[in-house]
């Protein structure tokens, strides 16, 4: 168990927030499977996006039994206090901090992993966030700015310093982006740095991967995010590994064809028939991607407009999936 503040991870296994793919339909998907922590999609510091749909719907809380962890990002100490304030009056019961986003549309303000390289203003950020709610504060960075300046081991002691309560860690600097394969040595000397739970994130795909980075590392548990997509049932293999527990088959189709019926209604009743429909689509692509016939099917799908259509023609894809042969 990790604990974070009051609240305890029954699990040491995280799903990585991951904006545009882990909201609340999602999180509560694999919440299922065994996952022990979930933050929000990441949430813009600028209090003034709190009024549109987008925002509203990343804010909401997730009916999973987990705790109600919200990420926020920004530049600036005064809104990324303020932001996490507000989140806090909505219901957050752990604001966690983005450091480690590599995306160029954060970065180019100063936010996410370009943060890394200015630790005087990591500081600051971490200070008035800390100071700014009770409830506990955790962090997400990358290794550092660049392979040849990678600073996470001081960035992890002055997050303690500053009474962050756990702290996640990307397995890459910020510009390898997604690129080459994760690090790990970088990770094994935070942790012992410092006192804190550290989790470690990048390139953990099974069971097997997720023994061999807390062997290689000492983290306090993994964190997974791209391996998660059309996968939640990687939470439930990584558990049975840690626990010594023999792994789990594949499901069944007609499992991941319910799986993912619950996901798009859930989807729908967010937000609402037309965006709801659109946004399922990428979550179709990956719950079938392997299959048979599943580039047939996904050609037929993506044409669908109606909720009910795409629910009745998932459900028929992964009760006869043979049916979608000659479908193009």
């Amino acid at each position: 168990m990790i604990e974070i503040g009051e609240h305890v991870v029954k699990t040491p296994v995280f799903l990585a927030p991951m904006a545009g793919v882990t909201d609340r339909p999602f999180r509560d998907l694999c919440a299922r499977e065994g996952v022990g922590y979930a933050a929000s999609e990441m949430i813009s510091s600028d209090t003034l996006l709190y009024a549109t749909a987008k925002t509203r719907h990343r804010i909401v809380r997730a009916n999973n039994g987990l705790p109600h962890a919200v990420q926020i990002a920004g530049a600036e100490p005064a809104a990324m206090a303020e932001a996490a304030r507000l989140n806090v009056q909505h219901g957050a019961q752990i604001i966690d901090i983005n450091m480690g986003c590599p995306a160029k549309k954060v970065c180019n303000r100063m936010a996410g992993s370009a943060l890394l390289a200015d630790p005087a203003q990591v500081r600051a950020i971490l200070q008035a966030v800390v100071a700014s709610v009770d409830v506990p504060v955790t962090l997400k960075i990358r290794t550092g700015p660049t392979p040849e300046s990678r600073n996470g081991v001081e960035i992890a002691k002055l997050a303690q310093s500053e009474g962050i309560a756990c702290l996640a860690v990307h397995g890459r600097t910020r510009s390898d982006r997604f690129k080459g394969n994760a690090e790990y040595d970088t990770i094994a000397a935070i942790v012992d740095a410092v006192d804190i739970p550290v989790i470690a994130n990048g390139d953990i795909h099974t069971g097997e991967d997720a023994l061999a980075v807390l062997s290689r590392t000492g983290a306090a548990g993994v964190m997974i995010g791209r391996a998660a997509q059309g996968n939640p049932w990687v939470f439930r293999e990584v558990n049975a590994a840690l626990n010594g527990q023999v792994i789990p088959s594949r499901p069944r189709n007609e499992e991941i064809g319910q799986a993912l019926l619950n996901y798009l209604i859930g989807c729908h009743q967010l937000y609402g028939d037309y965006r709801g429909v659109r946004i399922s689509r990428k979550h179709i692509a990956w719950f079938c991607k392997g299959l048979r016939h599943a580039a047939s099917f996904r050609e037929c799908v993506n044409k669908i407009e109606d909720p009910t259509d795409q629910l009745n023609m998932v459900e028929a894809f992964f009760t006869n999936p043979d049916a979608f042969q000659e479908a193009a």
